[in-house]
This record gives structure tokens, C-alpha cells and sequence, in this order.
């Protein structure tokens, strides 16, 4: 399960690309994707152009990405949902939490 991030030019918005199933095999590259940076960027992105899968173990990930960007602070987007990633994102109510694009 390939999990990249790219910093932007800036350094203000880092961009996490998720690809396949997005479960707990997952997690240590996830959090790697964000908490190996020198600096903390303002905005987060996860693109799920890739993304097939996701389960509780990864809305368990994006909320520790929450809390590592700031809590109620963090500007976070979740972007490219197919439909069956932005059905369950949006049952879970994540859409209170994260900008759904």
C-alpha cells in the first residue's frame, strides 16, 4: 500500500497521496508521510485519487493526523474521494472534522 506526501514549494501545504487499500498496514507509513518533516506545514491534503478502500483503522490514522496539524486548529482536506471512500467518510461524520472535497 504505497503511501507518498510531497511538500509544496512553499513549504506551506503538504500533500499525502494514498494508493490501494487505506488499513492498518498502512499506519506506520501514514504517519511517517507526516511526522518526518522539519516543521510543521499550515495545510494538509490527503489526495485519495487512488484510494479503493478504506476502514476504521484509517479514520483512526486521519484523526491522529488531525491531532498532530493542530485539532480544532488544522486546516486538513480530504480530496478525490471515489464514491464509496466520501460515503463512508461521510457516515462517520468526518465532514464536521475535515474539509471533503
Amino acid at each position: 500500500m504505497p503511501i507518498s506526501s510531497k511538500m509544496s514549494v512553499a513549504k506551506s501545504e503538504l500533500v499525502i497521496n494514498v494508493e490501494g487499500r487505506f488499513d492498518f498496514s498502512a499506519h506506520q507509513d501514514f504517519r511517517s508521510a507526516y511526522e518526518d518533516l522539519e516543521g510543521l506545514p499550515e495545510h494538509f491534503s490527503v489526495d485519495m485519487t487512488e484510494t479503493t478502500y478504506l476502514d476504521s483503522s484509517a479514520l483512526g490514522m486521519l484523526l491522529l493526523l488531525r491531532d498532530y496539524a493542530g485539532g480544532d486548529h488544522s486546516s486538513i482536506k480530504i480530496v478525490n474521494c471515489n464514491d464509496d471512500v466520501r460515503k463512508i467518510l461521510v457516515i462517520s461524520n468526518f465532514g464536521r472534522l475535515f474539509t471533503i472535497q
